[in-house]
């Protein structure tokens, strides 16, 4: 067995929960994937993915965060069966 040696980091702990989550359904952990980041540190001699500023507007953070929302509350928001309770619902709302 080869040897290893130790790596302490700190990180935010709500963004360890989620990488946690996400590497757990990946089937590895958070040493798998820092290992498999620095191998491909070494083979590329770069780091190995794009790193870039969001592109999204602020309009569209606004959207996330509704649509967030409606995801986690469904009940707070209003919904529809069919297209024709929609038309129905806007014919009917006079501020249009």
């Amino acid at each position: 067995m080869a040897k290893t040696d130790t790596l302490n980091i700190r990180i935010e702990p709500e963004l360890k929960k989620k990488v946690e989550i996400t590497l757990n359904d990946l089937g590895m952990n958070i040493a798998d994937a820092v290992t498999i980041f620095l191998k491909q540190v070494v083979m590329t001699e770069s780091i190995p993915f794009a790193i870039k500023k969001p592109r999204f507007s602020d309009e569209m953070l606004e959207a996330i965060k509704e649509a967030d929302d409606i995801a986690k509350n469904p009940n707070k928001y209003k919904s529809y069966n069919d297209l024709s309770e929609i038309l129905k619902d806007i014919n009917n709302d006079e501020t249009i």
